[in-house]
């Protein structure tokens, strides 16, 4: 087994010419930056959560079956560098935008925080070990990252997966904000594929009892880490540094952060997979 390379959470490895092996770490980042404090625990979550939603959506995906229970044997793909995130709500970083620029994604006038969109929109990043950026669909063309046959796909695809996983998380008293995809190519077919991960790491989930527009919600995935770190300020920091090309030291996590951050992780887990 040879060792590719290590991700933000994931560490990957090559088993053969075919075959990847993705282990699920503790390590947790937020704002792109690494933590230096683990989740023991977190890394198996992740794994399980990946495993029940490859296994139940209507997707070919790049899973081959779990190695341990923090492990997870794929296929090889061509990876496209782009993040595939759909929206069906306005938070988190869409929000930002929104309050800064009033013509984003033609969203409408004086929406506040934690409103629903009217349909899901597709909001895709760069992909990037140092900072992930919008970008549009047309420079994604520009860019010849796809063609715009793979565009349309990708993009219907992308909100045809998220509106899946907002049914069965509705079913399960949730509400889920915001999705990130990734997709790859198929060597031999070039067929376009679902891969990467799907988790807390990967979305934005919300409880409906505690649901309030126009409030900051009670999340059920990182964003309870990325609010406390800026209750400390290290994302003031984080924007500090930033413009000096850098990157700050986080601060150690607390006890009580870590055991909360992991409760919710399983509390979410536990009630959607029984679904």
């Amino acid at each position: 087994m040879k060792f590719v390379h290590s991700g933000k959470v994931k560490d990957v490895y090559e088993l053969d010419d075919k075959n990847l092996l993705f282990h699920f770490t503790d390590r947790v980042s937020a704002y792109d930056v690494p933590m230096i404090t683990d989740i023991k625990g977190k890394g198996e979550i992740l794994c399980k959560f990946a495993e029940f939603w490859f296994n139940c959506l209507d997707s070919r995906n790049h899973m081959v079956r779990l190695d341990a229970k923090d492990k997870m044997v794929v296929r090889k793909l061509k990876m496209i560098p782009l993040e595939c995130v759909v929206r069906g709500y306005l938070y988190g970083s869409l929000y930002e935008r929104y309050t800064t620029s009033r013509n984003i994604a033609d969203l409408g006038p004086n929406l506040k925080i934690g409103s629903m969109l009217g349909e899901p929109i597709f909001d895709p990043t760069t992909k990037s070990k140092i900072h992930d950026l919008p970008i549009s669909e047309d420079q994604i063309l520009a860019k010849k990252i796809l063609t715009n046959h793979e565009l349309r796909y990708v993009k219907d695809m992308s909100i045809r997966l998220y509106k899946q996983m907002s049914k069965i998380s509705n079913n399960a008293g949730f509400i889920m904000a915001d999705v990130k995809f990734e997709f790859g190519k198929d060597p031999t077919t070039s067929e376009i594929i679902l891969a990467d991960s799907l988790g807390p790491d990967e979305f934005r989930m919300w409880t409906i009892d505690s649901y309030k527009v126009g409030e900051e919600q009670v999340s059920y995935d990182k964003q309870y880490l990325r609010d406390w770190l800026t209750k400390v300020g290290f994302r003031d920091r984080i924007k500090q540094a930033s413009e000096d090309g850098k990157k700050p030291i986080p601060p150690e996590l607390p006890s009580d952060v870590i055991n909360e951050l992991l409760k919710r992780y399983s509390f979410v887990y536990e009630k959607i997979s029984k679904i």
